[in-house]
C-alpha cells in the first residue's frame, strides 16, 4: 500500500469542515478519499475516524454526512470510495460494482494504514465507523488490527444464514441468486440499476426512498449500479456469526425499526466485552443516512465513545 495526498483547493470549506483529497493504493488500484478536518485546523494532529457506508454507496453519501458531523467534535475523519465504486480504480479482475466483502475489508485496512501516515492525524488514536452493510467489513478490518483503538457501528447490517434466508427468499431464493451470480461472473459481469421506484423490475432495490430520490442519496456522484456477480459473496457472508473476533471497544447505534436489528442483537450477545449501545426509537434504516437529527444523535454517541480513550 502506498499513500499520497494533495490539497483540494476547490472545496476547502464544507459546512463546518475543511477537506483535502487523499489517495492510496490497494493491489495497484488507486482509491480516492477525502480527509475532513475541523474548520480552522491548527496543525495539531487529531484523532481520526475512518467512515464507511452502506452497500453500493459512494463517499459523498452517508459517509460524508457523518464525517462532517464528527469534525464538530474536534475529530478528523476519512471517507473513501471502495475499489470498483465511485472514483476509485477497479478490482483485480477489472470488475466494478461488485459487493465483495473480502475486497472491501482489505480496502478499509489500507485506509487505516493511510491515515496513520498523515501529518494531520494522531496515529495513536485511530477509530473505525461502519454504517449498514460495511459494519461487518469494519469489524473484520478492526479485529486484531494494532492501528485501531475503537470501533463504532451505526444501523449495522450484521447478517447470519438465517437472516439471509429470511431476507432473500429462503433456501430456494438464495440458491437462485447464487446461480445468477455465477452466471454473471462467467459472463464477465452483469450490471443492473441499484435503485429504482417502488416495484420496478430488474433493479436491486425497487423501493424508492434514499437511493432513488435526488434530494437524498441519488446524487450525481452515485453510481447507481450493481453487478450481479457479487451476489454469492454477499449471500455467504455472515458477520453476525463471529463477534468474539472483535478485540476492541465497541459502540453500536441502531433502532428496532431499522434493518435486521436481530443481527445486531446477536452480535452484541456474543461480543466478549461490554459494548456501549444506543437504541433510537422509530428510526428506519434510510433515516440513519441523511436525517440531521438522527445523524447528530448517533454521532454525539460515537464521538463520546471515541474520545473516552482520553479519560
Amino acid at each position: 500500500m502506498t499513500s499520497t495526498s494533495h490539497d483540494d483547493t476547490s472545496n476547502q470549506a464544507v459546512q463546518n469542515a475543511q477537506t483535502r483529497t487523499v489517495t492510496f493504493e490497494v493491489k495497484g488500484a488507486p482509491l480516492s478519499g477525502t480527509l475532513y478536518l475541523p474548520k480552522g485546523f491548527d496543525g495539531k494532529p487529531r484523532a481520526v475516524v475512518v467512515v464507511t457506508g452502506a452497500w453500493t454507496a459512494v463517499e459523498e453519501q452517508m459517509p460524508a454526512n457523518y464525517a462532517r458531523e464528527l469534525v464538530k467534535h474536534g475529530l478528523a475523519a476519512l471517507t473513501f470510495d471502495f475499489r470498483g465504486w465511485g472514483k476509485s480504480g477497479d478490482l483485480e479482475d477489472g470488475a466494478r460494482f461488485v459487493e465483495n466483502p473480502a475486497a472491501k475489508t482489505a480496502d478499509i485496512r489500507a485506509a487505516f494504514e493511510c491515515v496513520a501516515a498523515l501529518p494531520e492525524v494522531d496515529a495513536a488514536r485511530i477509530f473505525g465507523l461502519g454504517i449498514c452493510a460495511s459494519a461487518g467489513y469494519m469489524v473484520d478490518a478492526v479485529a486484531g488490527n494494532p492501528l485501531v483503538s475503537r470501533i463504532a457501528l451505526i444501523a449495522p447490517w450484521l447478517q447470519d444464514k438465517d437472516i439471509v434466508n429470511a431476507v432473500y427468499g429462503g433456501d430456494e431464493g438464495v440458491a437462485a441468486l447464487i446461480e445468477t451470480s455465477r452466471k454473471a461472473e462467467a459472463a464477465g459481469g452483469e450490471i443492473i440499476p441499484a435503485a429504482g421506484p417502488v416495484g420496478a423490475d430488474g433493479v436491486l432495490m425497487p423501493v424508492g426512498g434514499y437511493y432513488y430520490e435526488a434530494q437524498r442519496g441519488a446524487i450525481p456522484q452515485y453510481d447507481n449500479k450493481w453487478n450481479n456477480a457479487g451476489w454469492e459473496g454477499w449471500l455467504t457472508y455472515y458477520p453476525a456469526d463471529n463477534p468474539g473476533r472483535l478485540d476492541k471497544p465497541l459502540a453500536v447505534v441502531h433502532s428496532q425499526s431499522a434493518a435486521i436489528p436481530e443481527g445486531a442483537r446477536k452480535f452484541l450477545e456474543g461480543y466478549g466485552n461490554a459494548a456501549k449501545t444506543l437504541w433510537l426509537e422509530d428510526v428506519e434504516q434510510f433515516d440513519f443516512y441523511d436525517a440531521p437529527a438522527n445523524i447528530s444523535r448517533a454521532t454525539d454517541f460515537v464521538a463520546r465513545h471515541c474520545q473516552s480513550d482520553l479519560a
